[in-house]
């Protein structure tokens, strides 16, 4: 399957190590939500050698962002930083110079990238004193290339250590999630300290438990929902306006569908991890999910605060989207080849047309479920846990045919007119769950337990079910 295959040349699955958590990390719009860890460094260690490595999943491709910012002041041997430039490049910095600037752009926000950045001005080979290191692959096309003189101070170790944000300029923060972030003092490593190539060639993250932290090193998992900060090893981080509800299970070893930023209408921002669709503009806006699956049964949750029943949800063909069918004032019951339940009267809209017959509640602020069956070409509607129709995805009674005459790769789709919209794939939602329901193989959570046969939609259920 392409969609799978894609994933797994990004390092998305493992069967080996796995990581249970990532943190989400969203930049808003002002220095007083804007969320990322920091920590004040006390004792300063090497001032000439250290490394950074996370797993991260970006969810914006169009501003600025940064993964980290060590040192607080501003000149070349004061601070470093490594930030993910507007055109998707990743630069390495100081205060004044520019170090490396990637040729590579990083634009995929359906999968987990890993960096690794090591640092060692001792180098007698100038070249050598910076590296980057993307899936364990080590970075060769600069568009910029710059060099500190060997043995030359940098922003390292000293000062302070910022994670997803510019503490010196207080701008740029990180949008999307960081999983097994790793600080290393006095040590550039390779990136075998984090990560391993599979048997099929895959790279995916190892325990990173026994390597050297040094004296402003740390090991920063996110498993402890209560204190995000908390180091596994080494020295822990302050929070900054991050609690237990950013934690996450979107991890690079299990994958979760999101909201895709490449795929939605230009009335709609995408921010909470790519779950949430913001409104910018009267009209109706649709986004995508992430990842498109052409056969098995899915489970995905929607909440809307919606006032006015101006929401549709349900699930929309490759071909539709392809063809920029959702660019204009649409939503996918619009589409060629898509079908939405439409929340202001309880309807059925297929191909455009409502569709007559059927016994759908209208709603407004529940928690909406969409289970789909790609196996008998069906989908499913639940308003608070029921079924509408008296569907029952189970047993297959009374649910709604998918269009047919499109590519046969279907991804979830939602839409609201003018109004924000909060989705759920299982990984990580910003709406409160109560129940905390899973599939059947126990990933995801969800206010209502998936039907029976019915799974979240990520890679670790799509290696088995899709």
């Amino acid at each position: 399957m392409e969609t799978l295959q894609r994933l797994h040349n990004r390092g998305s699955i493992s069967t080996g190590y796995d990581v249970d958590n990532s943190v989400k990390l969203e930049k808003n719009n002002d220095t007083t939500t804007i969320e990322f860890f920091e920590r004040n460094v006390s004792s300063a260690g090497s001032r000439t050698t250290g490394t950074f490595s996370a797993w991260i999943k970006k969810t914006d491709i169009t501003t600025a962002q940064y993964l980290f910012t060590f040192g607080n002041v501003d000149n070349d041997n004061g601070r470093t930083f490594a930030r993910f430039q507007t055109d998707g490049t990743l630069r390495i910095g100081g205060g004044s110079t520019v170090w490396r600037n990637t040729n590579r752009v990083f634009r995929d926000t359906s999968a987990w990238y890993h960096i690794v950045i090591a640092i060692d001005t001792t180098q007698s080979t100038a070249d050598n004193r910076f590296k980057i290191y993307v899936n364990g692959v080590q970075e060769t096309s600069f568009s910029t290339t710059n060099n500190p003189s060997e043995d030359g101070t940098l922003g390292l170790n000293f000062g302070k250590q910022a994670i997803g944000y510019n503490t010196v300029d207080n701008n740029s923060g990180f949008n999307g999630y960081m999983s097994e972030v790793v600080i290393q003092d006095g040590v550039a490593s390779a990136p075998t300290e984090f990560g391993e190539f599979d048997s099929s060639g895959i790279w995916i993250p190892k325990d990173a438990s026994d390597a050297t932290m040094g004296t402003n090193g740390s090991y920063l998992k996110f498993e402890n929902a209560g204190s995000m900060g908390a180091a596994t090893a080494g020295n822990s981080f302050t929070v900054q306006n991050i609690n237990q509800n950013d934690q996450a299970t979107d991890t690079p070893t299990n994958n979760f569908a999101t909201l895709n930023p490449l795929h939605y209408t230009t009335k709609y921002t995408i921010t909470e991890g790519a779950t949430r669709q913001n409104s910018s503009a009267n009209g109706w806006g649709t986004s995508v999910g992430s990842i498109g699956v052409t056969s098995g049964k899915w489970y995905f949750e929607i909440k809307t605060p919606d006032t006015n029943g101006y929401t549709t949800f349900g699930a929309i063909d490759a071909d539709s989207i392809l063809n920029q069918y959702l660019n204009g004032d649409a939503h996918a019951g619009d589409a060629p080849y898509g079908i939405s339940y439409y929340g202001g009267n309880g309807g059925i809209i297929v191909n455009g047309s409502y569709i007559s017959g059927t016994s759908f509640p209208s709603y407004t602020t529940e928690i909406m479920g969409c289970a789909l069956d790609l196996d008998n070409n069906k989908i499913y509607f639940s308003k608070s846990g029921t079924y509408g129709n008296s569907g029952n995805p189970v047993t297959g009674a009374n649910g709604m045919d998918l269009p047919t005459g499109g590519s046969g790769t279907w991804f979830f789709s939602t839409s609201t007119y003018s109004e924000p919209l909060d989705t759920n794939h299982g990984g990580y939602t910003s709406f409160t769950i109560s129940s905390a329901a899973t599939d059947a193989d126990g990933y995801g959570t969800f206010e209502y337990a998936p039907p029976s046969g019915y799974y979240a939609l990520c890679t670790k259920n799509l290696e088995v079910y899709g």
